[in-house]
Order: C-alpha cells, then sequence, then structure tokens
C-alpha cells in the first residue's frame, strides 16, 4: 500500500478519464453559493453558519412556519402535542382511510406508526375534491384516486433551490413530515415516535435541525426508551446474547455524507449495506420511494441512525457486531456543524460527490487531525476530471488518505459488488482499532460544538439526580425489596390468604360467626403489623418524585426509575433467534410459560405496590376504629398514583406475587378516577388473557398505544390497567367516555396439572377480569383448548349472566394466508371436546353436562369471533421487518372490538360506580 502522504491516486485516474464526456443530467449550482464565492468561512464553534451576505436564514425560519401551518401543526409551539393527545379514540380510529389533505398527514402517521405499519412514512394523499366540481360520471372514480405525483419535471431543475412550498393541493416530503411532528411534540411523544419506529427498522432522528432559531437539537432522550437485543459472532452461545439501550452500547459509527451534487444515493447505498440478501430494506428514506423526490423544506441538516445488530448466524449476518450508520440530508457545506459533529463520532466517513472544488477543499482541510478515516465515492462522468484529481492529491496528506480510499461508482457499475466492496471496507475498519463511541459520548461531543441536547432540561435533569439517589443505595435488588419493601412481602401474603377466606366462608352459607370473628381478628393484627412500620427512606424519595407540583417532572422522573431500576437486574440468559421463532406451547399449555425461570425483577410497581400496602393497612384499622381517620398519613397515594395512571403509566389491579387484589387499594383509585373525570366518567372495560408468551401485551400495545410490559419472563406477573380517552366528539357514538385496558400479564397458566390452590386463585382472578370486562380478548397458542383458568371463569361467569364479549386469537402462526374468522375452525375450537373441559366441569360441579365450548349459552358458533394474527416478524430477529399482515390483522381486530362496543353486542357500559360495586362482589 502506497504511503499515505505520497499516493497520487495514479490507480483512479482511468476510471476518471474512462467516465469522462458521458452524459449526465445538468444539476444548476445553488444561486447563494455563487454569490458567496470560493472564499466564505464557515464558523462552527457557536452553532451557527453565517452567510453574511445572504438573506437564506430569514428564508429558512419562515419556511418553518408556513410548514407547520400546512400540516395543522401551528397551535402545538406553544402547548406541545402529547402522547395522551395521539392515543385518543376517534371515528378515525375504526376506518382505513388515506389523507385528503396535508393536515390529515401528523395524524396518518401516528396511526400507522402506533399500528406498526410498515407504509407510515408515506404521505400520499387521496384526492379530495369539492363535489361540484367533479364530473358527475367520474366522482365514485375520483374519490378512489390516489394521487401519485408526477416529479419528472424537476429532476432537471437546481433540486437544492428553494421551490414553492407545498401548498394543500400538492405533496409534503415524508422526512418533513418527521420534523414537523418532532419539533410540535413533547418529549415523552418524541420517545414514543422514536421507539415505534425502530420497532418497524425506520431510521431514528438523531439530530433535529431547527434553522428556525439556529438551535439544532440532539435527541438523546428521545432515543434512550429504545432497547435493542442482538447476538454477536462467535455465534450463539446463551452467554452471547446482549440487551440495551441504544443510547448505552458502544459501536463502531461510519457516517454518510454528500458534498455538493452526487449522482449517487446515500440512503439506497445505505439500504443496500444493511440488506440481506437480495431483499432490499427502506431503512432510509430515499429518492426512489413514492414522494422521495420531492424537494425537502425544512430536513435537510437532519441527521439520521441506524444499526445493524448481528443474530448470531454467519450465513445471516453481514457484520459479527453491532454497527451504527448515520446519514447526513443535504449538503455538508450547508450544515457544516452537523458535519463537523460527524466526523468527531464516527470511526469512518463516506463522502458521496461528483465534484471537488476549492470551496469543498477548503471544508474538508479544516477537519485535519481528527482519527476519523475518510472515504470518497465519486461519479466522475458529471465532474471534472483534472480538477477531482487536482483536490484530492491535496487532500490525501490533509485525511491522511491513499488510493484505496477513492472509490468511483458510474452507471455501469455493478451495483452489488459496489456494495460488497463498501461493506469490506465497513468489517476491516470495525476488526482494526477504532472510535467506538454510544449515543450518550455523542451527546458529549454535541455540546462541545454547541448542539443542545434535548436531555439537559433542567425537570428532566432533577428527575435523573432523584432516581440516581433511591438506586445507589440499591447493591441487590432482591435484598433490597426483602429488608426495605417489606409490607409487600410475607405479612401481605398472610394478609391475602386471610382475606380469601373471609371472602369465601360470606358466601358459604351461614358459617360459624366465631370462625368469622377469628379470621377478621388476624387480618387486624396482620395490618396493625404493617402499619406500624415507617415508609423506608427510599419509598419516601420516590412519593416525592411522583408528587412535584410540575407534571413533565414526574414523567420524567418515572421513565428514569424504570430505566435505573432495570439497569439493576441480573442479565438474563436468552434463546438464539431462531429458537425464539421455533418456541410453541405444546399440548394443552406450556408449563415453561406459566413460570419465569428467574426472580421477578425490581420495578416501579413494587414501589407502588408498597405505597397501596400502606395505604391498604391504614384503610383497614380506620374501618375497624382502631384509628381516628383525622390521623391518617397515606389517604393522598391514591390520589398521586392516579396521575400517573392519567398519564399513561400502567397500574396494577392484581398483585402477581400474591395472585390477590388490594381491593382496598383498587377501590380508592377508582374513587378518586371518578372524582377526576366527573361527568365523562362512563367506562368500557377491555381485557386480554390468555397463556404468557402467546403476544397479549404486544397485541394491546400494537392497537391502542399503550406501555404493558412485553418480552417472556421480563414484565411483572400481575395484572396491569391503562386508560384510554374517548373523544368527545366520538363519545356519543361508542357509547362511553373511556376505554379501561386489563392485561393479564402472567396471572394465567396453561397446564391442567396445576389442579390445586394455584388453579383455584387463577380461575377467581380470571373471572374477576373476565366480570369486569364488556369485551374480553383471549389470546390462545397453536392448541385448541383453553386454558382451564379461563374455562373455569366462562363456567362461573355463565352462572351470573354477566358474559363479556369474546374474542379469541390465535397468535404467532407462521403463515396465515388470512387474518379473519375461519367458520371451520371456529366451529372446531368450539366444539372440541377435550380433557380440559370436562376436567373444569366437574370441578364446577357441572358433572358430564358440558362437552364443549358451545354447550354454554353465549358460545353461538355463529357469532364468536377466532382471529388468526401472523407473527410480528418477517425474517430472523433482530433484523426483521414488521410483517405488514401483522399491522393489518391487529387493525381489523380493533375495529371489530370498536364495532361490537358501539353496537352493544358487548356487557353494558358502565360508570365507575358500578364498577366499584362490581370489583367489591365479585
Amino acid at each position: 500500500m502506497a504511503s499515505p502522504g505520497r499516493s497520487d491516486l495514479g490507480d483512479v485516474a482511468p476510471e476518471l478519464k474512462a467516465s469522462e464526456g458521458r452524459t449526465a443530467v445538468a444539476i444548476a449550482d445553488l444561486e447563494w453559493r455563487e454569490m458567496e464565492g470560493d472564499d466564505c468561512e464557515f464558523h462552527y464553534g457557536d452553532g451557527t453558519n453565517e452567510a453574511q451576505d445572504s438573506d437564506f436564514p430569514t428564508v429558512e425560519r419562515s419556511r418553518l412556519q408556513e410548514m407547520l401551518a400546512l400540516l395543522g401543526l401551528e397551535t402545538y409551539q406553544g402547548q406541545k402535542l402529547s402522547l395522551q393527545d395521539s392515543l385518543q379514540i376517534s371515528s378515525d380510529s375504526m376506518k382505513n382511510w388515506a389523507p385528503q389533505a396535508p393536515k390529515d398527514l401528523p395524524w396518518s402517521f401516528l396511526r400507522k406508526l402506533q399500528a406498526l405499519n410498515a407504509e407510515a412514512r408515506s404521505t400520499t394523499m387521496v384526492l379530495d375534491m369539492p363535489p361540484d366540481t367533479r364530473p358527475a360520471e367520474k366522482e365514485s372514480q375520483m374519490e378512489e384516486e390516489i394521487v401519485y405525483w408526477d416529479t419528472a419535471d424537476d429532476i432537471s431543475a437546481d433540486i437544492y433551490s428553494f421551490s414553492e412550498l407545498p401548498t394543500p393541493d400538492t405533496p409534503v416530503n415524508p422526512l418533513d413530515l418527521l420534523c414537523a411532528l418532532l419539533h410540535s411534540s413533547d418529549s415523552f411523544l418524541q420517545q414514543e415516535i422514536v421507539l415505534k419506529m425502530a420497532l418497524c427498522q425506520f431510521a431514528l432522528p438523531l439530530v433535529l435541525p431547527d434553522s428556525e432559531n439556529h438551535d439544532h437539537v440532539f435527541l438523546l432522550w428521545a432515543l434512550r426508551g429504545t432497547v435493542r437485543t442482538c447476538w454477536p459472532q462467535p455465534p450463539r452461545a446463551a452467554g452471547s446474547f446482549r440487551e440495551d439501550s441504544v443510547v448505552l452500547a458502544r459501536a463502531p459509527a461510519f457516517a454518510f455524507v454528500r458534498m455538493e451534487v452526487s449522482t449517487n444515493s446515500k440512503s439506497q447505498l445505505l439500504n443496500a449495506v444493511l440488506s440481506p440478501g437480495h431483499r432490499q430494506r427502506d431503512c432510509f428514506w430515499h429518492r426512489d420511494l413514492n414522494l422521495g423526490t420531492n424537494p425537502r423544506e425544512i430536513a435537510d441538516g437532519l441527521v439520521e441512525i441506524s444499526w445493524f445488530l448481528p443474530s448470531g448466524r454467519e450465513d445471516v449476518d453481514i457484520f459479527p457486531e453491532p454497527v451504527a450508520f448515520l446519514n447526513l440530508r443535504g449538503d455538508i457545506g450547508s450544515h457544516w456543524l452537523q458535519f463537523k459533529l460527524l466526523t468527531e463520532i464516527s470511526s469512518a466517513v463516506f463522502i458521496l460527490t461528483d465534484n471537488i472544488s476549492k470551496k469543498e477543499y477548503k471544508l474538508l482541510s479544516s477537519v485535519k487531525g481528527s482519527a476519523t478515516k475518510y472515504y470518497f465515492i465519486l461519479s466522475p462522468y458529471r465532474g471534472k476530471r483534472n480538477t477531482n484529481l487536482r483536490f484530492l492529491n491535496r487532500l490525501i496528506p490533509v485525511l491522511r488518505m491513499d488510493h484505496s480510499h477513492v472509490l468511483v461508482k458510474v452507471s455501469s457499475t455493478d451495483g452489488a459488488g459496489f456494495v460488497r466492496r463498501v461493506r469490506a471496507i465497513v468489517a476491516h475498519v470495525t476488526r482494526s482499532p477504532c472510535r467506538r463511541l454510544s449515543v450518550e459520548d455523542m451527546a458529549g461531543a454535541a455540546r462541545k460544538l454547541g448542539l443542545r441536547v434535548d436531555e439537559d432540561c433542567e425537570e428532566c435533569q432533577r428527575a435523573k439526580d432523584r432516581m440516581e439517589r433511591i438506586t445507589r443505595k440499591i447493591k441487590d435488588a432482591d435484598a433490597y425489596r426483602r429488608d426495605e419493601l417489606r409490607l409487600q412481602g410475607d405479612p401481605w401474603r398472610k394478609a391475602a390468604q386471610v382475606e380469601r377466606e373471609l371472602c369465601q366462608v360470606q358466601w358459604a352459607g351461614e358459617p360459624p360467626e366465631k370462625y368469622r370473628a377469628e379470621l377478621r381478628h388476624r387480618l387486624l393484627e396482620l395490618r396493625m403489623q404493617q402499619n406500624g412500620h415507617a415508609p423506608p427512606w427510599g419509598l419516601q424519595e420516590f412519593v416525592w418524585g411522583i408528587s412535584s407540583p410540575s407534571a413533565g417532572e414526574r414523567q420524567y422522573f418515572l421513565r428514569w426509575m424504570e430505566w435505573g431500576l432495570a439497569r439493576l437486574a441480573p442479565p438474563r440468559p436468552r434463546p438464539a433467534p431462531e429458537a425464539i421463532l421455533a418456541l410453541r406451547p405444546k399440548h394443552c399449555g406450556a408449563a415453561d410459560l406459566s413460570e419465569p425461570p428467574w426472580p421477578e425483577p425490581l420495578g416501579v410497581e413494587h414501589f407502588l405496590r408498597e405505597m397501596g400496602q400502606f395505604y391498604e393497612a391504614e384503610s383497614c384499622l380506620v374501618e375497624a376504629g382502631k384509628l381516628p381517620a383525622g390521623q391518617r398519613r397515606f389517604a393522598h397515594f391514591p390520589g398521586l398514583a392516579l396521575e400517573l395512571l392519567l398519564r399513561g403509566l400502567p397500574l396494577e389491579l392484581v398483585d402477581g406475587s400474591t395472585l390477590s387484589t388490594p381491593l382496598r387499594w383498587v377501590t380508592g383509585l377508582l374513587r378518586e378516577l371518578h372524582g377526576r373525570l366527573d361527568r365523562r366518567s362512563r367506562l368500557v372495560v377491555l381485557s386480554a388473557l390468555g397463556v404468557p408468551g402467546t403476544g397479549k401485551s404486544t397485541l394491546l400495545n400494537t392497537m391502542f398505544g399503550l406501555r404493558f410490559a412485553t418480552g417472556r419472563g421480563c414484565g411483572p406477573r400481575g395484572a396491569f390497567m391503562q386508560l384510554i380517552t374517548v373523544a368527545e366528539s366520538f363519545s356519543q357514538d361508542l357509547g362511553c367516555d373511556h376505554i379501561l385496558v386489563i392485561d393479564s400479564g402472567g396471572v394465567v397458566g396453561g397446564v391442567l396439572s396445576e389442579a390445586g390452590d394455584r388453579l383455584e386463585r387463577e380461575a377467581s382472578l380470571a373471572t374477576l377480569i373476565m366480570g369486569l370486562s364488556n369485551v374480553t380478548v383471549v389470546s390462545l397458542a397453536e392448541t385448541r383448548d383453553i386454558p382451564p383458568a379461563i374455562l373455569h371463569a366462562f363456567l362461573r361467569l355463565e352462572k351470573t349472566g354477566h358474559m363479556p364479549n369474546c374474542q379469541f386469537v390465535y397468535q404467532n402462526l407462521r403463515d396465515v394466508s388470512a387474518p379473519g374468522s375461519k367458520p371451520r375452525e371456529r366451529r372446531q375450537l368450539l366444539d372440541q371436546p377435550g380433557d380440559v373441559s370436562r376436567a373444569a366441569a366437574q370441578m364446577e360441579k357441572q358433572g358430564d353436562g358440558l362437552r364443549t365450548l358451545a354447550d354454554l349459552t353465549f358460545c353461538d358458533p355463529e357469532k364468536q369471533h377466532i382471529w388468526h394474527i401472523p407473527g410480528l416478524w418477517h425474517g430472523v430477529p433482530p433484523m426483521a421487518a414488521v410483517s405488514s399482515g401483522y399491522s393489518e390483522a391487529i387493525f381489523e381486530l380493533k375495529r371489530c372490538l370498536l364495532e361490537n362496543i358501539r353496537n352493544g353486542l358487548s356487557n353494558q357500559n358502565k360508570d365507575i360506580q358500578q364498577l366499584l360495586e362490581l370489583v367489591r362482589r365479585l
């Protein structure tokens, strides 16, 4: 290899010469660049690009505001759009409609992203012409017509000059839509957008440009909630599995940027590098996608990031370790600050260009001394051979390059071979000593260059400090839970057992009053022991954190606590990706899924559970007259928890460790909810039950944008509830103001051999959850039997006549041609007799009367819906794309559930007072 300081790029010259004279589409240079001349200076230390003789900043400022107005987002510049705003149920939630005007685009994007729809980024609109302007004979045709905007006339135009802003009759570039929406969203909606984009395998925004205020934002907080998994090679030992937040994991990063004009597309090249085999992945939006050639108005300067994550399979993996890829939108000359950041955080930078001029030479000369490697990808048939050679030779010693750092790609170049060459360069750099940074490290470099980091706001930092004070004292999670959170341990288990016995003797006819009094006395003693404890320091800090007068600080604190506690959990072994795909419950259940193979990790729910026990013990003493109501210390706890529920945190309805319901705590929460909602207190309860590991939490999250814990064995084992608001404009039509969603988590196991105390408790809790519900989704594995606890619940509820509308869902099927209900298989499920059905009937003292589900009066085979949901992933995780069939099937299921609620096919809707009474009875 030639010395970097002496190479004259002789090997490149023949390619440059051979390509000279080929025809090309002429692209005019920027007028404002010509006005500046070759001697312009760029200052980046203060976070701005100065162009004193240009009115460019003024134009950009007005464009941002006009784009926001075009999209209907200008009202969210003061009070930002929140996550709760985006999750409201409206009439549009039941429609699979295409946007008809630019103001529909943000909401269409959010709805599709929530549903993990691979087409979420599309900004195609349906032509919506006034009826009186349509020819009568073509009116129906026009309503269905999709407008595909023809941009062929723009190809020869100056694509970098300022075109007219889009109007309500013209399309919007998808990247402009993303930037405008992020500018209009609060920190928590930004985080949700980025999380769902990651699940869809879209490139994620890293630096959000803000030309309005010359205040570019590094999106550290927005990325912090995204967790990625991988199996680095050497392959697939159990210990090779890694799971971490993307902001903490260190990896080599490779930046791709454009200098002036480039015939080659950075984004298409990146997609090709990241795509295994011949299946193209559109991770980065590019010019060949629909509306990809529409001019960007506010998105230039956006930096995107994506990762390659290995699966541990040599036949699939492109690289043996995680690798980050960065993409700067726009020209480096116009966005020098972002380019300077990329040179500070990348292991290598690939510069795509057709020409190297004196101005670009000066720009690149200023980055000398950087440890980053530089590579050029040239399309010389549009450039000038001698000029390119002259400036490349000058850059050799500055950027410490040699001839191997210059790649030429022309129209005759073999595309697949060129991609292999780029991959080889990336692999070579990663094998050698190179810079490896986390996103947190990148944020530090951004601060030094003057970029604002979203996480640096005072509320976020105060919440982080409080979290660190709590977690710093937790050396061992199990010991902390045992020694500090004492009320939810053995005292709560004993109290729960006594309360169960009290409940049983209440319905046992005429039990001896002496025995009942004895149970009450035992319960009172246990509650007095609990009440004798003072809240530990960590719980007090937690209560102060959720009592902050700032709603934003409370939300920041909860997120920090979730992540801080998650990092305390010991790493868990995970099977290889193909083992996960092959994981199927067998026979009538899955014993390995009913119990987690590791202890339940310490989480926010344990702190809230401890608050609930303090409230329970105090309430019990007040009811027994042992404590004056005026001496209560914890009466405000349900109100604090309610604030978290209203902000989107799932709250525990059933304690997974004891399979018990803290009745006074839940009642206190519902009373607070009733007082808060006032006249909008009509509720529909929707629940999901089934064997753990069948995807019911992911189903609910995808359907409604909820935050239930997912992942086999990863989440808490209790039943949790979240509240969804129905838009006032739709509540009268739907018949309710809110939907309370209950996820059963790991409450219900799947094996018949569980007969005994645990099965009885599971059956009781399944009865409670279904009895509270208007609609229940029963998630099944690839088996024809229903879990015994759920079957017992069916039998018990049939006696009461309080039966929810049931939807049976098979998930994670290998290949499903249609997501709908299949009559033959529906009849098989309902008609099939089984050992579980007969055993359940005998335990419920129904003898041999029950043979099949169809014997139940509520199970009409023609009305019960059985859904077949395809698997979430198409391919091998972690680089698998989301299955389009999954998103479509989930939408159809959601529409069916809402239709059943609206049409009154579910249990009668109830208000919160009725729900309170139902909780007590059940």
